[in-house]
């Protein structure tokens, strides 16, 4: 299988991480919350976690990949006053004050 779409995230925020199990097929988000998020991957997309902070999401379908993105980046969508939550490499947040 060869992807041809690539989406990269980065996640900031103090203690927030990631983790991805692959032979179970799921990704652990810890978001700050009172317990860690799972997410069930889809059986095509594969994810690839880099250091704690960044992941790289792919798949050979635009569609799927761009669904399992969104889900991902809805568990903590970036806050607009520190900066702080899910976002892609290239996104810039414009901080209000």
């Amino acid at each position: 299988m060869e992807a041809k779409f690539f989406w990269f995230f980065k996640i900031l925020g103090v203690g927030y991480e990631t983790r991805a199990k692959v032979a179970g097929r799921l990704l652990f988000l810890k978001l700050g919350y009172s317990h860690k998020v799972e997410l069930i991957l889809p059986p095509t997309v594969r994810v690839l976690c880099f250091k704690n902070n960044v992941i790289c999401c792919t798949e050979i379908d635009k569609q799927r990949v761009h669904q399992f993105v969104s889900a991902i980046r809805s568990c903590k969508p970036p806050e607009v006053y520190k900066g702080k939550g899910i976002m892609y490499i290239d996104e810039v947040i414009k901080k209000k004050q």
